[in-house]
């Protein structure tokens, strides 16, 4: 089956954009084949660049070399768990069930623009085998902040409402994978060990660390990934304590 596209004029102020059409087709399918869904879900991350996509707002209190400390204000993500030893194949998973629930699979059938970063949470060792768990997240648009659509029940999705909190941050470009992102979040542990902030990472979360990206798939330069670690304790407004939900 191939992906029928089409160019539409719009009035917005980067108004050159491409519709799937397919989509509402895999919509009354059920998405019965995931990688059509995964085709679209790159085809979108690519094309949002051209419109701007929201993010959540964050303030930067402290910057070095090679990580910051941002400030994050109250924000809502629809989040998915997912079991698995592979982050990317979780990441996977996990998002083409957040992509049926923004193309509509909501209990208002509303349609929800895409969003950056998708965050995927880390739990490792959570299960048999010591396999592990995560948390894939897609940030709401400020228009569903504060009422987000509830998910069909069969997409096992849940909202996750986040309390002003801070995290450390630190980018890496390359595609986000499983042989590198354990190095990644080590390489932030270590610069974290030599700052002032040494002793201001929470273990009260239910995660270890989380993997940011925001690009899609098919962009090859220029990609930019971060790894995300909560920080409290710092004495700063906001960083006293793990405000982040979790399961």
């Amino acid at each position: 089956m191939s992906v029928l596209l089409f160019v539409v004029w719009d009035k917005s102020p980067n108004p050159w954009f491409i519709v799937p059409c397919a989509s509402q087709l895999l919509h009354q399918r059920k998405m019965e084949k995931p990688w059509l869904s995964l085709m679209l879900i790159s085809i979108l991350c690519c094309l949002a660049l051209c419109k701007g996509i929201e993010s959540p707002e964050f303030a930067v209190i402290h910057a070095e070399s090679d990580f910051e400390v941002r400030l994050y204000p109250e924000s809502t993500w629809m989040t998915a768990s997912v079991r698995d030893i592979s982050f990317e194949k979780s990441t996977w998973n996990g998002f083409h069930r957040l992509f049926q629930y923004i193309q509509g699979a909501n209990l208002n059938f509303s349609r929800i623009s895409m969003t950056a970063p998708v965050l995927t949470s880390i739990v490792p060792g959570a299960g048999p085998l010591h396999s592990s768990a995560y948390f894939v997240r897609f940030y709401l648009p400020v228009k569903f902040q504060a009422t987000p659509p509830l998910p069909l029940p069969e997409l096992h999705l849940k909202p996750d409402k986040w309390a002003v909190h801070c995290i450390a941050v630190r980018k890496f470009s390359g595609y986000a994978r499983d042989d590198n992102i354990v190095k990644e979040a080590e390489k932030l542990a270590i610069s974290l060990s030599r700052s002032p902030w040494a002793n201001f990472t929470t273990s009260e979360s239910n995660y270890a660390y989380s993997i940011a990206q925001y690009s899609s798939p098919f962009q090859i330069f220029g990609r930019v990934n971060e790894i995300w670690v909560d920080v409290k304790n710092s004495g700063l407004e906001g960083c006293e304590s793990s405000s982040v939900s979790t399961y």
